[in-house]
């Protein structure tokens, strides 16, 4: 499958290629030389750095109902 740089020096990834790695627009991938030579593209596992919230996730409890939420936003008791 034969694609064109552009003047930026990007490139479209082809559909069967993205279907294939499973990349999605925001996917990271890797591009990098193999021993014979061959440039690789792989999606990249792991790559981004970790969420400074990912600690919290899951602490909150379930809360007020909505009931309860409404009740509080009008002032009744």
């Amino acid at each position: 499958m034969a694609t064109t740089v552009t003047s930026k020096g990007q490139v479209t990834i082809p559909k069967a290629i993205r279907d294939l790695l499973g990349i999605e627009p925001g996917s990271a991938v890797d591009f990098r030389i193999d021993k014979t030579g061959q440039v690789v593209v792989e999606r990249s596992e792991g790559m981004r750095p970790p969420s400074r919230f990912e600690k919290f996730r899951g602490i909150a409890g379930p809360g007020p109902s909505t009931d309860e939420l409404m009740a509080m936003l009008r002032g009744e008791d």
